[in-house]
């Protein structure tokens, strides 16, 4: 079983900048796919990001494209995503998913979800 816990969210300005990170216990994430996801104030959960097991894939949804980044750290069994030129529409409960068969993307199974982390852009 895995357990993600989510870390670094926040109330930020909009146009400013957070650095969400995602960590894993107790394996790590070789081999997995990671996903970010995230649920705005009444509104279904979506997709955000994604990258596949091995770093060289990544996926973005449109509405972030070119202002978040998602990266994968094996040796420190992180996954991250850097968040810039925030926008109030961002204001959402960020979750970090891991999808076993190391696939990733929008469309990918992910059996592993964290408890979410709250991020506010305020305008």
């Amino acid at each position: 079983q895995v357990q993600l816990a989510e870390s670094g969210g926040g109330v930020v300005q909009a146009g400013g900048s957070l650095r969400l990170s995602c960590a894993a216990s107790p394996r790590t994430f070789n081999g997995y796919a990671m996903g970010w996801f995230r649920q705005p104030p009444g509104k279904e959960r979506e997709f955000v990001a994604a990258v596949s097991w091995h770093g060289y894939n990544t996926y973005y949804a449109d509405s972030v494209k070119g202002r978040f980044t998602i990266s994968k750290d094996v040796t420190r069994n992180t996954v991250s995503l850097q968040m810039n030129s925030l926008k109030p529409e961002d204001t959402a409960v960020y979750y970090c998913a891991a999808d076993p068969t190391g696939r990733g993307g929008e469309y990918a199974v992910y059996d592993y979800w964290g408890q979410g982390a709250q991020v506010t852009v305020s305008s």
